[in-house]
């Protein structure tokens, strides 16, 4: 059985992130019911109990997980989700050496989170990771979870992310990055973004962009479908769109609905890690598959039916109308419409009662309407894990490495040349001991750069329907 490690940086991906390991024991608990450790849990749970074996008694039934430690590294400069978390009901979740932190934070300044704290806390994050590995049987992959937008999300963020890259060069790296919308309320976040954008397009093996934006949209849905909107109805407090909030004690908080969205988003991916299943996916296997071109590695991510992400009795749809709204962008995680982009190529990795006919014969209807690549007309990944969401029989995440998300890209590079003109807010960047002008502009042209790459695939596109007798899964 392999592992994965979480890191979760700043105080988006620590909100995020505990969230994900809320769900996870949840959904273990569900199908272990003996509360024994095993395989399934020791892919991001470790067994601390010295008294056990490797097979020794872990309950996670009912809350009792004190001999469950996450395969996690957070990382925070301010104390407030952290010391929130300590407190919560996954405080026997994490141990204090799998926390680094400190009090100012680093003022929405990307410069800050990545020159100041990352020179300050580089070895003692280094120290930290390699323990965490070490503590791995057969280590595959990373998860990053961090925002964009402020300054320890985007810039120690991604320091982290060179990091992991030095230190476990065969390691895969898939980063979960949360994208400010237009109307952000953090001034400086075009310049946080464009300037993350560099390290991710050079060092993350897969990113899974999400936008703010969407995430309000998809919410909203939620909500409509839910109470078939009723505008004084709200989701009931236990649902898992919003149950456990995060991880983290107190009132319910305004993020927490879009939180859970990012979550499950993990759980999926991470489904036939945990789980078995009739098609298992490697996690190795998403980039291997899914990104042909080094750079162009940005996947659009989207989940069906979306009333998985609450506990909501609606009538199942049928399963070909979950394969379609897939492919459609009222269930994407950021805002782009795929079906005018070009794709490179796509998984879908499905949960729950799934046949292998019944995704060999929606690829087959869906594939003479998406415009694929005409070298990887066969660029399809699929994986069937046989556990389903909690509560529900099915559920399909698709990733689609395709060229749409291009136009999420140009807005954020629209963005940054409205501030980067005026010089707004420079100054506040060059006062950091590391950081010149020039990172300024070498972060614009390596985006630039990664948008006309889109814009040349983009002009390849041909309007030739494929041979549906060439089609073959990916197994």
């Amino acid at each position: 059985m392999t592992q994965s490690v979480v890191v979760q940086v700043g105080q988006c991906g620590n909100q995020v992130g505990c969230r994900f390991w809320d769900l996870a024991l949840r959904e273990h608990s569900h199908v272990n019911k003996t509360g024994i450790y095993d395989e399934a849990l020791s892919s991001f749970f470790r067994n601390v109990d010295s008294r056990r074996s490797h097979a020794g008694a872990c309950d996670v039934v009912g809350g009792r997980i004190q001999s469950l430690k996450a395969r996690a590294v957070l990382v925070d400069m301010e104390e407030g989700v952290v010391n929130e978390i300590l407190q919560g009901p996954l405080r026997e979740v994490f141990d204090s050496t799998q926390l680094i932190t400190d009090v100012s934070g680093s003022g929405n300044n990307w410069a800050v989170g990545h020159w100041t704290y990352g020179s300050a806390y580089k070895e003692v994050i280094v120290d930290q990771l390699r323990k965490t590995a070490e503590h791995c049987d057969c280590l595959q992959s990373f998860f990053l979870i961090h925002s964009m937008g402020g300054g320890t999300g985007s810039g120690l963020g991604t320091c982290v992310l060179k990091l992991l890259e030095e230190e476990f060069p065969e390691v895969c790296r898939i980063v979960a990055s949360v994208y400010p919308s237009a109307e952000d309320d953090v001034v400086t976040s075009p310049y946080n973004s464009v300037l993350a954008m560099r390290e991710l397009t050079e060092h993350a093996d897969c990113v899974l962009p999400v936008e703010n934006q969407s995430l309000v949209d998809i919410v909203n849905k939620i909500k409509h479908m839910s109470y078939s909107g009723n505008p004084g109805s709200m989701i009931k407090k236990d649902t898992a769109i919003i149950s456990g909030r995060g991880g983290v004690s107190g009132a319910q908080k305004p993020f927490d609905a879009m939180n859970n969205i990012i979550a499950n988003l993990l759980l999926n991916i991470t489904s036939s890690a945990r789980f078995e299943g009739s098609l298992n996916m490697d996690l190795n296997e998403i980039a291997m598959n899914l990104v042909p071109f080094p750079r162009l590695h940005y996947l659009v991510s989207s989940l069906t039916p979306l009333y998985t992400l609450s506990d909501v009795s609606i009538p199942t749809r049928r399963l070909d109308q979950m394969f379609t709204d897939a492919f459609s962008k009222d269930h994407q995680l950021i805002r782009a419409d795929p079906k005018h982009s070009l794709y490179l190529a796509c998984a879908l990795m499905v949960r729950g009662n799934v046949q292998v006919s019944d995704l060999r014969r929606n690829i087959e209807r869906l594939r003479p309407t998406l415009p694929f690549v005409s070298w990887n007309q066969e660029g399809w990944k699929t994986g069937l894990c046989g556990v389903p969401p909690v509560g529900h029989s099915h559920s399909l995440l698709a990733l689609a490495n395709n060229t749409c998300v291009k136009s999420t890209f140009m807005e954020l590079r629209d963005r940054f040349a409205k501030l980067y003109r005026k010089k707004a807010h420079l100054h506040h960047y060059l006062l950091v001991d590391g950081m010149e002008q020039g990172c300024f502009t070498e972060a614009s042209t390596s985006l630039s750069s990664l948008i006309e790459e889109y814009t040349q695939l983009d002009a390849t596109k041909t309007r030739m329907i494929p041979d549906p007798t060439r089609l073959n899964i990916a197994t």
